[in-house]
């Protein structure tokens, strides 16, 4: 009897999780599907106004502002066309408001010396920005405890740039896409939404499944010869 319910939880278990990473992937294909077609529609404009990250990310958008380099940090470990280096990542104030939203303005090479960062051409004006709305990942791998050296940081995540600056933010980070004449590196790979790691999870709990069936089965065919 007890075989019996450990292979019936087993199999109900493993089919349960298998379709739970199909609906994962379900779900995320519908959200490429509404970021393609989001990338069609007008940018949508950030003001002062705190905006509902929910309703923006993977949105193109649009703010104007002046960029504040006092609060920048550099995003460490960047690799682009094979080359080592940071994302720029700066706090844009906004116009007509004391709302700043961060921008990674790009990339750029790093001087091949740790202690010496590289220089960052920022335009002192008022610019119009424009890019992709993104809200970085609370999940990432940190290769150390030393998670910020000065401005130089192993990853981004608005709680932890908000401990640091003492400033009111929007809460999204714009990826930007319009040139600004500031030699920065701006080659941004389509979103990874890991559509095909569900995909691959599940199949991975159905053939578990299937394995626990065929145990079962097998088992008791012996048992009853």
């Amino acid at each position: 009897m007890w075989p019996t319910l450990a292979a019936i939880f087993g199999i109900v278990a493993t089919l349960a999780l298998g379709n739970w990473q199909l609906g994962r992937a379900h779900e995320k294909a519908s959200m490429a599907q509404r970021v393609a077609i989001a990338d069609r529609d007008a940018p949508i404009g950030i003001t002062g106004s705190e905006v509902s990250a929910d309703e923006v990310v993977w949105h193109r958008v649009e703010v104007r502002g002046r960029f504040e380099p006092a609060y920048a940090v550099l995003i460490d470990n960047r690799i682009v066309r094979g080359a080592a280096g940071y994302f720029v990542i700066m706090p844009l104030k906004i116009a007509d408001s004391d709302r700043h939203v961060l921008v990674n303005r790009g990339w750029v090479a790093g001087t091949g010396s740790r202690t010496a960062l590289p220089e960052i051409s920022t335009p002192e004006q008022t610019l119009v920005i424009s890019g992709l709305a993104t809200v970085p990942s609370k999940r990432y791998l940190e290769l150390s405890t030393a998670t910020t050296e000065g401005k130089v940081w192993q990853n981004l995540t608005l709680e932890r740039y908000r401990k640091a600056v003492p400033i009111a933010l929007q809460p999204i980070v714009i990826q930007q896409t319009n040139e600004t004449a500031d030699g920065l590196v701006r080659e941004w790979n389509a979103p990874d939404l890991g559509i095909d790691k569900h995909y691959a999870y599940a199949f991975q709990w159905f053939v578990m499944a299937a394995a626990i069936a065929i145990i079962y089965v097998v088992t008791n065919v012996r048992k009853a010869g």
